[in-house]
């Protein structure tokens, strides 16, 4: 009996053996799953991956379409036509570099870099302090804060159509609004649109009044990026108001001045929309700037050509300007890109 015990005793320690060896089975099926990965054929771990970056370019190729169609291939056409004189209709003459060699002796082109500069020269430095002073004032905890932050953005989601109808409506000779305020307090009227002299002004004011939200906006944003530990320092170590500002807070600026100046500059260099709604390069052709007579030059005058050239040209001298700028904070340890 005992043996039979035994024997039978035995059984258990043999099931339990099978069932060792048959635990073993999902361990020995995972490694011919392994086996099997590991085995693909070459051709098939191509045609996988082939498939993979198909799809990728798939998802990719709609923008790609949209970028070189709407940049890349106007942009090699224009250097192409800026070689050649044509005038839309007939049949494409090569002139080599004649109209960058024109560029130079042509007096128009001359008076409208003229133009440009004097406007950059007066929107460039007041839209980045006029940006800074809104974002300090709109930079506190005030009853109704977002409805003075969204009122200081409106301008800048406005049309240059819009724009230009306000600048009529405001500053025309005859019936402008300003006028009739200076009629009322007794001070003598002004030309304003049709005064040489005084319209480029006029344009910059404006033009200030659409686009100094866009510096008020990123110097906010920089504004509250400022650790407050700092400004905390400065006030235990007994600084004021202005000199936290000045040693703290402007420092703190200085890549995104360096960013919002080259923005600014050359919004200013590309000024077109605003001079073709209210004075069309008048009055005596004093607010004709660069790109308002690179597009007379081609879709008025028919000079396609011609007009490739000047907007090369252009192009040439915003790459040297931002360029420049980069070069110039990087060595002064200002990163603004």
């Amino acid at each position: 009996m005992a043996g039979v015990a035994e024997r039978s005793g035995s059984g258990p320690r043999h099931g339990s053996t099978l069932g060792t060896f048959s635990g073993s089975g999902p361990r020995h099926e995972s490694t011919l799953g392994t086996d099997d990965q590991r085995s693909v054929p070459p051709g098939r771990q191509k045609r996988k991956s082939f498939r993979s970056a198909l799809e990728g370019w798939g998802f990719v190729a709609p923008a790609m379409v949209i970028v070189v169609g709407l940049s890349l291939f106007p942009a090699v056409w224009a250097f192409i036509l800026s070689l050649q004189k044509w005038n839309g209709f007939g049949s494409q003459v090569n002139v080599g570099n004649a109209n960058y060699v024109q560029m130079i002796s042509d007096d128009e082109l001359h008076a409208a870099v003229t133009h440009t500069v004097l406007y950059t020269a007066l929107f460039v430095p007041t839209s980045v302090l006029l940006g800074l002073f809104l974002a300090v004032a709109l930079n506190r905890q005030i009853i109704m804060i977002g409805i003075y932050r969204t009122a200081i953005f409106v301008p800048f989601v406005a049309s240059a159509a819009s724009t230009g109808i306000l600048t009529t409506y405001l500053f025309n000779p005859q019936f402008g609004f300003v006028n009739n305020i200076l009629r009322v307090v007794g001070l003598p009227q002004q030309g304003w649109l049709e005064n040489p002299s005084q319209a480029m002004v006029v344009i910059t004011i404006m033009s200030l009044w659409g686009q100094a939200a866009f510096t008020t906006v990123i110097y906010l944003a920089a504004l509250q990026d400022i650790p407050v530990e700092l400004l905390e320092a400065a006030r235990i170590d007994g600084a004021n108001v202005w000199q936290s500002f000045w040693h703290v807070t402007f420092p703190q600026l200085a890549p995104v001045t360096a960013f919002v100046t080259i923005w600014q500059t050359i919004g200013a260099i590309q000024l077109f929309d605003l001079v073709y709604t209210t004075t069309r390069g008048g009055p005596l052709d004093a607010t004709e700037t660069i790109v308002y007579y690179m597009w007379k030059a081609a879709f008025k005058n028919l000079e396609f050509g011609y007009g490739s050239a000047v907007a090369y040209g252009l192009f040439a001298v915003t790459l040297l300007i931002t360029v420049g700028v980069v070069l110039y904070s990087r060595r002064s340890k200002v990163e603004a890109f």
